[in-house]
């Protein structure tokens, strides 16, 4: 049975909207592409959605699942701290895709519906960042300035996988030994 034979949840839908967010920022979110993304009709829009803003919203709530919660919970269980960090870098570096959806998404950040997902998200990813540099113990200021300082890296990082991929590490070896130079600054003791 084909997608067009199968009802689409609205997670198909939320799914698409976060694929074309990537592909060509929020503009590309509209009820007639994304039907014909997903071989549907604007009929099974809107009985998911009554809007495209209703669809915004829920777009917005499937990448702080998926692009924050899901991250967190996987670091979570990879043991120490830095080991978790070394995995948090990992796992959000180096994917031009997901750096091309972060960068678009930061891009509509003053958009009323993008706006207070980015700054809840910013926030909690801060937040999380700066606990795993106190677990691994700094004190607070110093947590706290290491994970500005890691996340202004893994925003600009995403820029330039998004805008200017050649700049960076284009083989695993080098990404690798990119990635550990920045954990070692990142991991230095105060001072150092």
């Amino acid at each position: 049975m084909g997608m067009a034979q199968r009802r689409l949840s609205a997670e198909d839908w939320t799914g698409a909207a976060l694929a074309a967010i990537a592909d060509g920022g929020l503009a590309t979110v509209a009820v007639e592409p994304l039907a014909a993304r997903l071989g549907a009709t604007k009929g099974s829009f809107y009985w998911h959605f009554t809007n495209r803003d209703a669809l915004v919203e829920a777009t917005m709530q499937l990448w702080e699942r998926a692009c924050t919660d899901a991250i967190i919970d996987l670091v979570e269980a990879a043991g120490d701290p830095p080991r978790k960090l070394s995995l948090l870098f990992t796992t959000v570096l180096g994917h031009a895709r997901s750096s091309r959806l972060e960068t678009n998404v930061l891009a509509v950040a003053e958009h009323p519906l993008v706006g207070p997902v980015v700054q809840r998200v910013t926030r909690r990813r801060l937040d999380y960042v700066e606990q795993l540099f106190t677990e691994a113990g700094f004190e607070a200021g110093e947590a706290r300035r290491r994970a500005l300082l890691a996340y202004t890296a893994y925003v600009g990082q995403a820029q330039l996988a998004a805008r200017l991929p050649d700049l960076l590490p284009a083989d695993t070896g080098g990404q690798g030994a990119y990635l550990d130079s920045v954990l070692t600054v990142l991991l230095s003791p105060a001072g150092g």
